[in-house]
């Protein structure tokens, strides 16, 4: 090949190498959320974030209440062994959302929509229910210093693997004490888990400071103090409302949980 040749071959290759560049970085990225979600309009999307030791079957009472309501109701699976992990789980069911929509999360499940809601274009209000909220840099354990120590610490114990197991004889005096004891027994029997390295893990985003807040200080907690609700719910500017319930209000008093969602909603519908 003359000398000619072989540098309009170098340059042809050049030319479709950087095509091929230009091509992938011009691709657009997979949308986080439909792209027929829209920010605007009603708000009749509700995602539920449960917390730990439990599943999302503690929603249920209150999922029947606001689908009566008409909302249209999903309730995340988390897995419990991360905060990325249950970042990503809710996510994945806000991706499915079609619409503006309130995102719920109970105890643990409040620091997993601070991070998870923050970059969801589609949530447009935090509902927090006896959940903690930490701050950018802030982990779920940092929170629990601004109360006196609550008395569940001592029922809440790590297995060889370093998940945290919540003692069954405990879990009725000190997680649900207004919950038909005969139910703490099911629930404790079915109990989840959640990774101990969970609790220490910081937020890298925080919702509240872009979108507007709820919260529930429950009155009768023994697993979170009300004093720490208290100061989380006013550091985020929250609208709060209080109930004399345990910790594990969403099955103790479901219908105010839903009718302060339902508040959520009806603020943010445009």
């Amino acid at each position: 090949m003359s000398p000619k040749h072989l540098i309009r071959v170098v340059l042809l290759c050049a030319l479709c190498v950087s095509a091929g560049v230009n091509a992938q970085t011009a691709a657009p990225a997979s949308p986080s959320t439909p792209p027929s979600a829209s920010v605007s309009g009603p708000v009749r999307n509700v995602v539920l974030v449960h917390g730990a030791f439990v599943d999302g079957s503690s929603w249920n009472r209150v999922i029947d209440l606001l689908q009566k309501k008409g909302y249209h109701v999903s309730a995340v699976q988390n897995p419990l062994s991360s905060l990325a992990d249950d970042v990503a789980a809710t996510k994945r069911v806000l991706a499915r959302q079609n619409g503006p929509t309130i995102l719920v999360g109970h105890s643990w499940g409040g620091t997993v929509i601070t991070e998870a809601g923050a970059d969801a274009p589609n949530v447009v209000g935090l509902v927090y229910i006896t959940a903690i909220a930490p701050d950018v840099g802030e982990s779920t354990m940092d929170m629990f210093k601004h109360g006196p120590s609550a008395p569940a610490g001592e029922s809440i114990k790590p297995d060889e693997t370093g998940f945290l197991w919540f003692d069954p004889a405990k879990y009725h005096r000190d997680f649900a004490a207004d919950v038909p004891e005969t139910q703490t027994r099911i629930l404790a029997a079915a109990e989840q888990p959640v990774s101990g390295k969970a609790f220490g893990e910081p937020v890298t985003q925080a919702a509240w400071k872009s979108k507007p807040s709820w919260y529930m200080v429950t009155m009768k907690d023994r697993a979170v103090a009300p004093e720490a609700q208290r100061w989380m719910a006013k550091r985020i500017g929250a609208t709060i409302v209080s109930v004399p319930s345990s910790h594990l209000a969403p099955m103790s008093h479901p219908a105010e949980v839903a009718a302060l969602i339902e508040q959520a909603a009806k603020a943010q519908s445009k």
